[in-house]
């Protein structure tokens, strides 16, 4: 008879008897990375040689069309899938080998603040450089990814391209925390008991068991705080090594030829231990003290990294990372995180500034903004255009929102630190209203992929006879997609009410003032969500299709 606790426990991926058994396949993860680094190939190929009519070329129809929408979905059904098959990975893998690798990450840097400004930079650019329509140009921005992973994690430890500088990880790291499944322990006890804690050292050959006075590689523990530079500073027994920006275990000291390992680096291998076999979590996240999805590529490391068999793919409560605050591995409490704060509300205000850049209405007012400008560069409109839309409007709007909560909750908190609490409460509706846009133009262009290969595959001379059909596009009646636009975006609004009632109860208890406090940021949201609904309502470009308008 099973027991009361096999009944209880959470549905696991990695127990689905096909697809778990494959997902833990230690080269499960180099067999997507492998298929996505083949179709990245031919979209820069056809990016630099092809057609340059981006609904007739890999590089202007994949990227824009198909993958955008995939991620979304991905994101909804089950997590942060797209960095578990990220293609730019596997040239670092050749980097890590080529190159030293064993630099710590710099420590101005250790935060969100670069990447947050790297998003920026790209929102202004996609605009301005219409990327969408460029083929060549697009193709030379997969380039430059995998140029800059290779070179990054060619000299810095760990996976510091992922956790520092990479937009789209960031995208997928914040939008992953209403994601219905992470990446956790089954048995919290089994880890308690771990002597070899191979989760965050890695395993080495000839080793089953990693001596329990080795020094740890990780930001982890119970409690703490995070630093001015973004690093999680672990409390308790676990102390922070300055120089390196690794954890160590003080109470046993270290046998004089151990020096403290880079996480997957083969290069800082420590005497006494053998090759390294198997890394583990690159990007510092200590599974027992791990919480949620933020930082967490789904990379697998730590499921085949665990002697015991104890980490999984787990089902949880979507976004109940962002109303909880305990102190997490890699990350620190996220009220304490004004970059992660900061993201959130740069990516929620984005998601409805990029579709506003392709409805009509926007020229009217790019071309109000440039008489006011004095008629500069259409490239400095755009750029004022978006400072003004993702930098000084939601900070006038974050700080006024932030007052009136303070206001009328009675409080005397700054203004800052109410800001950085209700921040995580619009990545819900900033989900949404990415979903509803990305997937207007999937639904409506998915199926421009077929002439597209077509007409790559007859440049090749290898196409079958007959003429690309360039007419296909839709996968669903039009009729249908405001509807799912809609439900997307509601479902957004409902999640992020949820969200910031839940941080107001969590600052103020179950009360009155809880309520007062939550009132204005239940209005910030709904504003928004009008915002949205006007938006869809808007005839939209079909950018990577033959079709003009939605």
């Amino acid at each position: 008879m099973p027991t009361l606790r096999a009944e209880t426990r959470p549905f696991d991926l990695l127990r689905i008897p096909i697809l778990g058994r494959f997902l833990r396949w230690r080269h499960a993860r180099t067999v997507l990375q492998g298929g996505m680094l083949g179709l990245a190939i031919l979209l820069i190929l056809d990016g630099l040689f092809g057609p340059q009519i981006a609904p007739r070329n890999l590089a202007g129809v994949l990227p824009w069309v198909h993958w955008r929408g995939f991620v979304v979905l991905a994101l909804l059904i089950a997590g942060n899938l797209f960095c578990m098959a990220c293609p730019f990975m596997l040239p670092r893998r050749l980097a890590k080998r080529l190159l030293p690798a064993g630099r710590p990450w710099p420590r101005p840097l250790r935060s969100k603040w670069l990447a947050v400004g790297l998003l920026f930079v790209f929102f202004w650019a996609y605009e301005a450089f219409s990327l969408w329509q460029s083929p060549w140009l697009t193709a030379w921005v997969a380039i430059t990814y995998f140029v800059a992973a290779f070179v990054i994690d060619g000299f810095f430890r760990g996976a510091s391209f992922c956790k520092h500088v990479c937009p789209i990880g960031q995208f997928n790291f914040m939008h992953a925390t209403v994601s219905p499944l992470e990446v956790g322990v089954r048995e919290p006890e089994t880890c308690s008991d771990c002597a070899t804690k191979d989760c965050i050292r890695g395993r080495y050959a000839g080793t089953s068991a990693v001596p329990a006075d080795r020094p740890a590689v990780s930001s982890m523990g119970g409690g703490g705080s995070t630093s001015a530079s973004g690093i999680a500073t672990p409390p308790g027994p676990l102390a922070l090594d300055s120089a390196s920006g690794t954890v160590r275990l003080p109470e046993v000291a270290p046998p004089p030829a151990m020096a403290s390992p880079s996480v997957g680096s083969a290069h800082d291998e420590p005497a006494g231990r053998g090759r390294l076999v198997q890394n583990g979590c690159e990007l510092w996240l200590f599974q027992e003290r791990k919480v949620g999805n933020v930082d967490c590529t789904f990379c697998m490391e730590c499921v085949h990294a665990c002697p015991h068999d104890n980490v999984g793919i787990l089902a949880r409560v979507p976004g109940a990372e962002l109303w909880r605050n305990p102190w997490r591995s890699g990350v620190g409490r996220l009220t304490e995180r004004p970059d992660l704060a900061g993201l959130a509300v740069l990516l929620t205000f984005a998601a409805f500034v990029n579709a506003f850049g392709m409805v009509r209405p926007v020229q009217a007012v790019l071309q109000a903004l440039g008489r006011a400008l004095g008629s500069p560069p259409e490239a400095l409109i755009l750029l004022a255009f978006f400072a003004g839309a993702l930098l000084l409007l939601p900070l006038l709007a974050m700080g006024a929102t932030s007052a009136s909560s303070r206001h009328f909750s009675g409080g005397q908190e700054k203004l800052t630190e109410i800001g950085t609490r209700y921040a995580y409460g619009l990545v819900p509706l900033g989900l949404g209203m990415w979903s509803a846009h990305y997937l207007f133009h999937l639904l409506l262009g998915g199926l421009t992929i077929v002439p597209v290969f077509h007409a790559y595959l007859e440049d090749l001379n290898l196409a079958a006879p007959g003429a690309p059909a360039w007419g296909m596009g839709p996968m669903i009646p039009e009729t249908w997609l405001f509807p799912v636009q809609v439900l997307l975006l509601q479902g957004g609004l409902a999640g992020s009410l949820w969200v910031l009632l839940r941080i107001a109860r969590r600052e103020h208890g179950d009360t009155t003032r809880a309520k007062r406090a939550f009132a204005p940021w239940a209005l910030f949201v709904t504003v928004l969500f009008a915002t949205g609904i006007w938006l869809l309502l808007q005839p939209m470009e079909m950018r990577g299709t033959f079709m003009v308008d939605g």
